[in-house]
């Protein structure tokens, strides 16, 4: 049985394929792009912030796009098209299914099964008077349906095939009709059609993908210009040690800031009038530097705009006002990519692919400049100003003779009476505001735990060891500071508004976020507990707690200070075990059973280790989520999510051990797990985790570790596979004149930080 193809000639095919097609694209387009107006919970329109600033920042937000009205309109005008053209499509098709599907020859003629020759001629000839075209009561249509019945039963081997096969002309071949109509292919319409193939696939389509791989190429993943990435590598390697000032140098030179590069970009004529107007209000802005595009006019203007932006500067609110949003709202992507680029730089360095190693003040510089940015402020001022309300006259209150609130933090930590005679200038509504602004604030509770994975002994560090310091984060609200009397028994904030956190502090709350699965619960009756402190989130009963009584000493202070440890016996620790040693001895266990128990409590510690890793890996492999928590900033020109940075460095060699990495889905808890090298020598080593945030000013934190690095085991250091040919150049390591990328405890005087 051979096979036809045909072209449409009817239309019939074409319309299921356009049906399909349309059903395709329409039901998720419809699903993605309907516009849905976002229903605002009540209770948080009550928490936002009613401050003047905020209130100008909510209208202008909702101003920004005066075309969003009319591009939801027209989505919905061509979304409800669609879905009219796919309905009218489904009923075209459904006709044709009901015609081919009601071809009965014996219902056409209206004579039963079986009927003879005469009864068929006369029924014809009957309904052929009525329906014939040539006849008043004439239907063509109808009259071929019955021309084409008359046929197909007049005639044996037709009829025959009909009850046989349900088809007039019997088993013929199988008939495929191709979805186009047959006009496509006809002579006349060839050079229309050819004309519209040459059209889509030879001049629509090359300029579809060379316009987008164009614009591809010209910006890294996180939408920054390459020219710019280019321009952050040549001056930060040029200048290893960046000041602050430097930094937003580099900043407001960046190309997206130039119309040669940013078509968004507008000049006016009065940018001659009111830029130099306004420099002349800026102090130390260093426009007169012949560094190239550091003195180009686009550079100077957008540095002239962050400096009044960070010096809360009014601006023309038609004019520069509109620059500085744009500008503004731009800095947290490039600073972003300052970070990265410092970091590559650094890597560089380290592989010794460049000479000049960038010293961890610049990154942190860079770090610093972005909450800088977001709250409007410099760094010297005071980090009381992000609240609404509050002013250079309010901050003469903070700094009495009684008390002196430098923080936040401690202003949150104040009784409710103190706190409001603080701002006793203001109304009881603006103190509601600030109060509520204040409760919102993060405070952090910051946890740090080193260990070394896969290694038989995790809390022992070797020479050249791969070493894990699991940073938790726990993401509480400054109001559960609210009514304290005293400050945190595990925090002490710093005069420059950092928080160092007391060694030991807040372990509980570093506890496995997974629970334990039942089928390894601990076996009962089993041999004596032993002494380990290796998983996450235990603590060594040797340390003691800091009391609420002690008062919070300087930071000087307790870097001389060691840390007392109490001597715990064995018995001491073991007295439970020795009672469910007592119960076993009862019921005439024997000690060979004991040890099997105990055996078997190592294996499912080991299991849940095994299992708690396996989470975590799956974990971080999970897409990075974008949200976080709102931040309070009225300067800043569109919304902001909280978002911090952590990673370790060496104060003391001035080296950055990590890369920073970018935690942005802080909601209530993230672990976030930092790995490095330990150094190739001998020591005690003292390193710094750093937590900053990208939002906020006086929210940083910092902790230190103390690496006691052990020789590493000689079956490693004398192995054959790790003696490489320079390593008689480098010398023994016998040799105490040796050089370290990292410094010593001893390396350097007692009073050096």
């Amino acid at each position: 049985m051979g096979q036809k193809f045909q072209y449409d000639e009817s239309g019939g095919t074409f319309f299921y394929f356009l049906l399909s097609f349309l059903a395709l694209i329409l039901i998720p387009a419809t699903f993605y792009y309907w516009p849905r107006k976002k229903k605002r919970d009540p209770e948080e329109e009550n928490k936002e912030c009613k401050c003047p600033e905020c209130y100008i920042k909510r209208e202008y937000l909702k101003n920004a796009e005066p075309w969003k009205g009319p591009k939801n309109f027209l989505i919905k005008l061509v979304i409800i098209a669609g879905w009219v053209i796919l309905v009218l499509l489904a009923y075209k098709v459904s006709q044709f299914d009901y015609e081919m599907a009601n071809f009965d020859p014996y219902e056409i003629l209206g004579v039963p099964i079986g009927a003879s020759q005469g009864e068929i001629k006369k029924a014809y000839r009957r309904l052929s008077l009525i329906l014939h075209p040539d006849k008043d009561t004439g239907n063509e249509k109808e009259f071929m349906k019955l021309s084409k019945a008359y046929q197909a039963l007049t005639d044996e081997e037709a009829r025959k095939n009909w009850e046989k096969y349900g088809n007039p002309d019997g088993p013929g071949a199988m008939s495929f009709g191709i979805a186009l109509p047959s006009w496509i292919v006809e002579k006349e319409n060839s050079v229309w059609v050819l004309g519209l193939y040459a059209l889509v696939f030879m001049v629509a389509l090359p300029i579809v993908v060379g316009t987008w791989w164009y614009r591809s190429i010209k910006f890294t993943g996180d939408q920054v210009l390459l020219d710019t990435t280019q321009m952050y590598y040549y001056f930060f390697h040029k200048t290893p040690n960046m000041a602050l000032k430097r930094v937003i140098m580099i900043l407001a030179a960046s190309l997206e800031f130039d119309k040669r590069h940013n078509s968004e970009i507008v000049e006016r004529q009065s940018d001659n009038e009111e830029v130099p107007q306004l420099i002349k209000k800026l102090p130390n802005l260093n426009e007169k530097n012949k560094e190239r595009p550091l003195c180009y006019l686009y550079s100077i203007k957008a540095r002239a705009i962050i400096h009044a932006h960070l010096g809360r500067i009014p601006l023309n609110p038609t004019t520069l006002e509109v620059d500085r949003r744009y500008i503004i709202g731009k800095c947290p992507y490039l600073i972003n990519e300052q970070v990265n680029c410092v970091n590559q730089l650094i890597l560089l360095a380290y592989a010794r692919r460049i000479q000049k190693l960038p010293s961890i003040e610049t990154i942190e510089n860079c770090m610093k400049l972005c909450p800088m940015i977001v709250q409007g402020l410099w760094e010297y001022k005071s980090p009381l100003l992000q609240l609404p309300y509050i002013n250079d006259d309010n901050l003469k209150y903070f700094m009495s003779k009684k008390r002196q609130i430098k923080t936040l933090q401690q202003y949150a930590q104040l009784k409710g009476d103190d706190r409001r005679s603080l701002l006793r200038s203001l109304t009881e509504e603006e103190y509601e505001n600030v109060m509520k602004v204040l409760g919102r604030m993060p405070y952090i509770d910051f946890q740090i735990q080193v260990e070394v994975m896969d290694d038989d002994n995790p809390t022992e560090v070797t020479a050249g060891a791969i070493v894990t310091v699991t940073v938790t984060l726990v993401r509480k609200d400054m109001g559960t500071l609210f009514g304290d009397d005293t400050v945190k028994e595990n925090t002490t904030i710093t005069e420059n508004g950092t928080e160092e956190v007391k060694e030991g502090a807040g372990e509980p709350e570093a506890e496995a976020t997974v629970k334990r699965p039942a089928w390894l619960k601990q076996k009962r009756g089993g041999g004596k507990k032993t002494k380990k402190f290796s998983k996450q989130g235990s603590k060594p009963a040797s340390v003691p707690k800091p009391k609420a009584e002690e008062s919070p000493k300087p930071p000087s202070e307790k870097k001389k200070e060691k840390p007392k440890v109490k001597e715990v016996k064995e018995d001491d620790e073991t007295d439970e075990s020795d009672e469910s040693d007592a119960d076993t001895n009862e019921n005439d266990k024997s000690s060979d059973e004991s040890g099997v128990n105990k055996s078997n409590n190592e294996d499912d510690d080991q299991e849940w280790e095994k299992f708690r890793k396996i989470h975590e890996r799956e974990k971080s492999l999970e897409g990075k989520s974008k949200s976080s928590h709102p931040v309070h900033c009225p300067l800043f020109p569109h919304d902001k999510q909280e978002y911090w940075w952590t990673y370790i460095c060496d104060r003391k060699s001035r080296t950055l051990l990590t890369a920073p990495y970018h935690i942005t889905s802080l909601v209530e808890r993230e672990t976030v797990h930092l790995k490095f090298t330990a150094p190739n020598w001998p020591g005690v080593y003292t390193f710094t985790v750093c937590l900053r945030s990208d939002s906020y000013i006086g929210f940083d934190q910092q902790k230190d570790i103390k690496l006691d690095v052990k020789e590493a085991p000689a079956e490693i250091t004398e192995h054959p596979q790790w003696e490489f040919e320079d390593s008689e150049e480098e010398g023994p390591a016998e040799n105490n004149d040796h050089e370290s990328e990292y410094t010593t405890d001893e390396d350097l005087p007692e009073d050096e930080d």
